[in-house]
């Protein structure tokens, strides 16, 4: 086999045994989901460390606003490049460059629109979710540089897409781990020697991420020539824009739901003081690198389904869809294992040994959530699934779910019980999500079965 079939093989996922396929795509995408979260490992740990409770609870009362700004640049570029995968399955090349050209002047206009609202609206924000004074400084400090470096998380999320969506996993990689070493040299310098505080930690990951986003735009523009685009490609086509905001949009809303149902947690949360608010940050970091896996394989799942889904191929949706989903429930029983057994010396990383009730309210979180991680892995699967066979509004269903979910549990529990009884509103939300998604999922493919029953007797 010659170099050129072998890069073919590596971005065509319409042939091949599924399950090898997809396992294999997964894990580069999984290595850099890890050292992705390693920006905010690293801003936590060093914050933790160097700063204080203080701080390290600022930073954790920002996670869910970060996760809310992030998601939504991350789902609605995943969702303008479905259509890339999709024409790319069926070798449609001039499509997959308009599509793509499409979708860089839509993320364009999302992320203008993204960073003035979200600058603007901050500082009520954080008032509404109950942020402590003692810490409402650090916190509003933080997370207005996130705002201000949203344009760096935005590019590096689109390009990392396209090259995804064309079945390239590798390269996205490689430039996430070089922006993650660096995130923590100059999480050190900017912390440590200048004493920035969290604002430091901040202005340390968008530089990171910033910089991982020019590597990935330099590799396409001198690797990757079937992504040379040109003034043709850029011509305005209101269908095309139509077909990727109906998938682009329901994608970031879903994951706008998401994050506002956890930021109505924190906000509970809030209610129990530092200790909690400290205990939930350093648990919800660890929970993060946790689900890395699932969120990797969802990824996977969207461009495997894509692309046979151009290529006509939705045999082999169902039987990629079935080995993921065996490989995501083993996956799911050992994480539970090793957060509920090593748990504890993960929380380490992020507070000293003596703080013994910070450490107390992680492990009490790990204790609430680690049982449901078959659930919140299957979420991904047939989310994406969904997604990738060209259907938004059902994955944006199961977010309602969610945040329904969650928000029910809050409104029971918090101010009423103990500490554990908010964290039940993650395990609650984990379960609703599937109402929709599976029997959604069931239902459109015995629709193709029929389909294809009828063609083949009509032949």
């Amino acid at each position: 086999m010659t170099e050129k079939e072998e890069n073919r093989m590596e971005k065509d996922m319409t042939a091949g045994t599924p399950g090898k396929i997809i396992f294999n795509f997964t894990m580069p995408i999984f290595i850099g989901n890890i050292f992705q979260q390693f920006y905010n490992m690293a801003d936590t740990v060093i914050v933790g460390k160097f700063v204080g409770n203080a701080a390290l609870a600022a930073v954790g009362a920002c996670g869910t606003l970060v996760f809310l700004i992030i998601g939504f640049l991350q789902g609605v570029t995943a969702g303008f490049t479905v259509v890339t995968a999709q024409h790319f399955g069926a070798g449609n090349m001039k499509a997959m460059k308009k599509s793509v050209a499409s979708g860089a002047v839509l993320t364009g206009i999302v992320t203008v629109i993204l960073t003035l609202l979200s600058m603007i609206s901050m500082a009520k924000v954080l008032h509404l979710m109950n942020t402590p004074s003692d810490m409402y400084g650090e916190a509003y400090g933080y997370i207005m540089v996130i705002c201000g470096g949203i344009v760096a998380q935005a590019l590096y999320n689109y390009l990392a897409s396209v090259l995804r969506a064309l079945g390239d996993s590798k390269r996205p990689l490689y430039f996430l781990v070089i922006a993650a070493l660096l995130n923590i040299v100059l999480d050190l310098v900017f912390i440590i020697v200048f004493r920035m505080g969290a604002a430091g930690a901040a202005y340390a990951t968008v530089i990171a991420q910033g910089i991982s986003a020019v590597l990935c735009f330099i590799y396409i523009l001198k690797k990757f020539p079937i992504l040379h685009l040109k003034k043709e490609d850029f011509e305005f086509s209101g269908e095309l824009c139509r077909r990727l905001l109906a998938l682009g949009v329901p994608m970031a809303l879903q994951f706008s739901i998401t994050s506002i149902g956890t930021i109505i947690v924190q906000a509970a949360i809030n209610v129990y003081g530092a200790t909690c608010i400290a205990g939930f940050a350093a648990g919800g970091k660890i929970q993060s690198v946790m689900g890395v896996i699932f969120i990797s394989y969802g990824a996977a799942m969207a461009t495997y389904v894509g692309q046979n889904c151009g290529a006509g191929r939705m045999d082999r949706v169902r039987q990629g869809v079935r080995s993921t989903q065996i490989m995501v429930l083993i996956w799911s029983f050992v994480l539970m294992a090793l957060v509920l057994l090593f748990g504890k010396y993960a929380i380490y990383l992020f507070v000293d040994r003596t703080e013994t009730d910070v450490v107390e309210a992680a492990l009490t979180y790990f204790k609430a959530a680690a049982w449901c991680y078959p659930f919140l892995g299957s979420i991904f699967i047939y989310r994406n699934a969904l997604q990738g066979l060209g259907y938004g509004l059902v994955p944006m269903v199961g977010g309602i779910f969610e945040l329904v979910a969650r928000t029910g549990i809050i409104m029971l529990v918090a101010g009423h019980t103990s500490f554990a009884g908010v964290c039940l509103a993650d395990p609650a939300a984990w379960i609703s999500a599937l109402i929709p998604l599976i029997p959604y999922y069931v239902y459109k493919m015995r629709k193709w079965e029929k389909q294809s029953k009828v063609k083949m007797t009509a032949n």
